[in-house]
């Protein structure tokens, strides 16, 4: 009897692990997609993975549905070792029913999601999915909304990454977007709220669905997705170095690599001709970011979208450390509506998870004009200043070339809260720029001279002389040191030892009121 039961079992579950079946698995591989069960076999560590209500089944009766097989509900949801690190996932299975997500699926993520609460372990989430099924009417809707709840119950709880691996329709969408990381895959993956013929119905636009909610839409211009993946498997890669850099939860700190705690940190005189003689002419902030972090081991985040602005993940000394840099290779590295709604997000992901902050500073200010005006540059700009003055870990500060006026305390000046500022000799911290100082301080003097062009000649080396130099910002504390750019790393990496042990009270409230 025990025998015949076990035998039982086994084919269940062999049933199960095909799916939708042989031929559903045939028709996902032959469009260059792996199944559920062949991602997760990627993700984790081998033989660690461990399925949660594989035998989870709807209740349905209606709409043709009554006795109608859903093996695992069309996902498949467990828990394992990435990299040797407790890690729960959810994966969408396409074979059935085209992944549709009914009553009993979001019980299933549901609960995993509360599990994962429980421990204190990072969520992965692929997603594949045609949507809600629309058999089980509101119950689905219902589902949607569980979900959503519990994305949100664990924000800045524990880190969740959401890797877009196939159609993600509608109301489906909205469980990436609470997330904190997404990862689309270039052509098999493809995000919208509408879809290519609702659109076509309603506005006459003509559209497909890769232009529309493809890596291009969403990795260039909305700011939706944080990286994008040549194919599925890169996806999962991209997850696992993510999480390489993060801690578990909320509660504990970031991974430290032994090896590299070990290197020693000496001058590098590289840094010292990176910065351009004219302070007119760009350079690459990737250049000074790639030196400061251990062996140049950098993790970009947001790579395409507001490229003015960096952020991304690097280590220092073996400890994880959030880097945020003004770009002056593009736009000047001005901060405008869409770099601050990025740079805020991401400062406000490094201090919910304990991950000291680095900010390499060269901004000319807040981007002019009557577009960036109407859009809200002052609301989203505000978002910038928000996310660092309320940030408590600690925060080192580099004041690389310019620093002018808002702008420069929005990328973190002392005054915002900054833990340790430095200057390189290159570091121009003023009010606004030279020629704009000098045409509103000397503008009657300019109107009424013989020669105006000479006159501003003078004033503006008078202004560069007194104030293009960090030296006068020193002199009020301002900045805590003028070191040469070799020391940098250095500098960073023992002002962030020492304040390895900071402790910044706060005024108890539920939470601040960012400027949404």
């Amino acid at each position: 009897m025990t025998a015949n039961r076990i035998n039982d079992l086994r084919r269940r579950k062999r049933d199960l692990y095909l799916g939708g079946g042989e031929k559903r698995i045939a028709k996902q591989h032959t469009a260059g997609k792996r199944t559920a069960r062949e991602r997760l076999g990627q993700l984790y560590d081998p033989d660690t993975f461990q399925e949660t209500h594989p035998f989870m089944k709807h209740r349905c009766v209606d709409f043709g549905m009554e006795g109608k097989d859903m093996p695992g509900e069309g996902v498949v949801s467990g828990y394992g070792l990435v990299d040797g690190r407790p890690v729960y996932a959810v994966s969408q299975d396409f074979t059935v029913a085209g992944g549709a997500v009914g009553e009993a699926t979001s019980q299933k993520v549901s609960q995993l999601q509360d599990d994962a609460m429980k421990t204190g372990d990072p969520i992965i989430f692929i997603n594949d999915s045609g949507g809600a099924r629309i058999q089980e009417g509101v119950s689905a809707l219902a589902g949607y909304g569980d979900i959503f709840y519990r994305n949100i119950k664990a924000s800045g709880v524990v880190p969740q990454i959401s890797i877009i691996s196939g159609p993600c329709a509608g109301g489906a969408a909205y469980s990436p977007a609470l997330t904190d990381f997404i990862i689309q895959v270039r052509h098999e993956g493809q995000m919208y709220i509408t879809g290519p013929s609702v659109i076509k119905q309603v506005t006459g636009e003509d559209v497909t669905a890769e232009q529309l909610g493809g890596v291009e839409s969403h990795s260039h211009y909305s700011g939706v997705v944080h990286f994008v993946a040549e194919s599925g498997g890169e996806g999962i890669e991209i997850a696992k170095r993510l999480l390489s850099f993060l801690p578990s939860n909320n509660t504990d700190d970031p991974p430290l690599v032994d090896e590299l705690h070990e290197e020693v940190i000496g001058p590098d005189e590289g840094m010292n001709s990176i910065v351009p003689d004219n302070s007119r002419t760009p350079y690459d902030m990737h250049d000074v970011i790639g030196r400061a972090v251990d062996r140049g081991d950098f993790m970009e985040v947001m790579e395409h979208f507001a490229p003015n602005l960096i952020v991304g993940f690097g280590r220092i000394e073996g400890s994880t450390v959030g880097l945020v840099g003004n770009n002056p290779k593009k736009k000047a590295g001005v901060l405008d509506i869409d770099s601050s709604v990025k740079g805020a997000r991401f400062i406000r992901f490094c201090n919910a998870f304990n991950i000291p902050l680095v900010t390499f500073v060269d901004v000319p200010g807040f981007m002019p004009g009557v577009q960036q005006e109407y859009g809200g540059i002052i609301r989203h700009g505000a978002k910038m200043l928000f996310a660092y003055g309320a940030a408590t870990v600690p925060k080192v500060t580099i004041v690389v070339r310019k620093a002018y006026g808002g702008a420069y305390l929005a990328m973190c000046a002392r005054s915002m809260g900054a833990d340790r500022v430095a200057a390189w000799p290159t570091a121009e911290i003023a009010v606004m720029g030279g020629e704009g100082a000098v045409n509103v301080l000397y503008r009657k003097e300019l109107a009424e001279a013989e020669d105006p062009d000479k006159l501003r000649a003078e004033l503006l080396e008078q202004y560069a002389e007194k104030f293009s130099n960090p030296y006068v910002a020193a002199s009020r504390g301002m900045v805590d040191d003028i070191i040469e750019p070799a020391d940098t790393r250095g500098y960073i990496a023992q002002s962030l030892e020492v304040l390895r042990s900071k402790r910044e009270l706060r005024p108890e409230k539920k939470h601040g009121l960012i400027p949404l």
